[in-house]
């Protein structure tokens, strides 16, 4: 069957074909780290991460490149009213970023490309532009694209620039020719980060420098391009048009923005608060579900997030995981597929999980596909039918693994740092006999963390999600 994907651009899903047979080129717009990473990152960054996994499991060779804009506006202000560098700010959330990617077995980026590691690039990528007549530097020390002088400005996100300029005005500290011109690179303020430029010392402007890193690692065309919805104006739209001009050259082929988050039907938002950390989050459910509600929504749509929806999830998750159990799927190393009705039943399951996952990388359908397939596992295990159902719970582990699921053995949940010292300091009241600290300890973890300790004679205490 042929991968067909959704391009943005387009407005239609479209037969997929890489730029060089056989590789995979993809950019993912990562975040701007002025704070810790939200549940919207995650998703982002899951919905990249299955694209990923769905294009290698099919044979391609992917290289992957997740960005962090790590000098702007937001992280200046941070960093200045904690009295810090902004490179604190910075390094700490990247640091939290890659540590709850991880935590939710989202595959480490063949690149994390850095705005401040890519100045030479940004200011060549700048330079092309001032030549050819698509950018200028003003007075200032600022450095503008002419939005005007792209004939297709706007074709990303179906925005008409005479529309638009009716509602756009030139701020007083801007040197703009036009009001709809954007800054690739900005004039250096008192007290703030500054690199030497051709213009005068500043700083790239936002657009400018995932123009410059996608091109840099894989090159002036290249396949996949993702990130938010809300990214597609202007960000993305920006970022065609410079790339465009100066390279003369389709930039991306496919468009492949992920859907929002919405908390009680309103988008996430740092602006209003209206968001959750996934520190939180993890806190109090079983990464695996996470991982699992997040792709039980098709990328493109909208998902609503809340404690409730995840503890629904938790439910056909732990059916899912209670029947690999059942097979005891981590023991037993792979093998041949069952036979007969049982065998055909897979195949079955498996072509339609494929055939999802063809459809724009359907995960929603797929784990569709899962469900059922755990229900005709369990009824060949009830009908005693024992090696063959166990091959048939090996393919569902198989085809849950592509899209990241089951990662953690029954005794192997990778539990945070501090679930785990509560354990350990709940272990030493226990040592010394002092049953009133441990049982406080016990309602700890329970009311805090959502985690059931069970005590077992002789061995260490076993934990397990509420």
């Amino acid at each position: 069957m042929t991968l067909k994907v959704y391009d943005t651009m387009h407005r239609e899903k479209r037969a997929f074909e890489p730029v060089t047979p056989g590789r995979v080129g993809m950019y993912v717009c990562g975040m701007t780290v002025q704070d810790k990473p939200h549940v919207g990152h995650i998703r982002a960054s899951l919905s990249g991460d299955l694209m990923r996994r769905w294009l290698t499991h099919r044979g391609f060779e992917v290289t992957y490149v997740y960005n962090f804009t790590d000098v702007d506006d937001k992280i200046i202000d941070r960093a200045s009213r904690e009295g810090v560098a902004y490179t604190t700010v910075s390094e700490r959330n990247i640091d939290a970023y890659l540590r709850f990617a991880d935590l939710h077995n989202i595959r480490r980026a063949t690149v994390y490309p850095r705005a401040t590691a890519h100045i030479t690039e940004i200011h060549a990528l700048i330079a092309a532009l001032i030549a050819n007549g698509h950018a200028y530097p003003a007075p200032n020390g600022d450095v503008y694209f002419r939005v005007r002088s792209k004939a297709d400005y706007g074709k990303l996100s179906g925005r008409n620039v005479d529309e638009m300029r009716a509602g756009a005005r030139i701020e007083p500290d801007e040197a703009k020719e036009d009001p709809l011109d954007f800054a690739l690179w900005k004039g250096a303020k008192p007290g703030e980060p500054a690199w030497d430029s051709p213009w005068g010392r500043g700083r790239p402007g936002w657009h400018i420098e995932c123009s410059a890193m996608s091109m840099k690692y894989l090159g002036e065309t290249f396949d996949i391009h993702g990130g938010g919805q809300d990214l597609i104006f202007p960000h993305h739209e920006n970022e065609i048009a410079q790339s465009e001009a100066a390279t003369g050259r389709p930039f991306a082929n496919f468009w492949t923005e992920n859907g929002m988050v919405n908390l009680a039907g309103e988008k996430m938002s740092k602006s209003t608060g209206n968001l959750f950390f996934i520190e939180d989050i993890a806190g109090r459910f079983d990464p695996e579900v996470v991982r699992y509600y997040l792709l039980s929504t098709h990328y493109r749509s909208p998902i609503e997030f809340s404690e409730e929806r995840l503890q629904e999830a938790a439910k056909p998750y732990r059916y899912l995981r209670q029947t690999l159990e059942r097979c005891d799927v981590w023991a037993v190393p792979d093998g041949p597929p069952p036979g007969g009705e049982l065998g055909a039943s897979v195949a079955a399951a498996t072509a339609a999980f494929e055939q999802a996952m063809d459809d724009d990388f359907n995960s929603a359908d797929a784990i569709g596909q899962l469900n059922m397939l755990a229900r005709t596992v369990n009824r060949a295990l009830d009908d005693g039918l024992g090696s063959e159902a166990q091959a048939a719970g090996r393919a569902l582990h198989r085809l849950g693994a592509i899209l990241g699921l089951f990662w953690n053995a029954p005794s192997g949940e990778g539990w945070p740092e501090d679930v785990l010292a509560l354990v350990e300091q709940r272990e030493e009241a226990r040592r010394t006999r002092n049953w009133a600290e441990a049982d406080a300890l016990r309602n700890r973890l329970l009311e805090q963390h959502g985690v059931v300790v069970e005590d077992v004679r002789g061995e260490p205490p076993r934990l397990k999600r509420r």
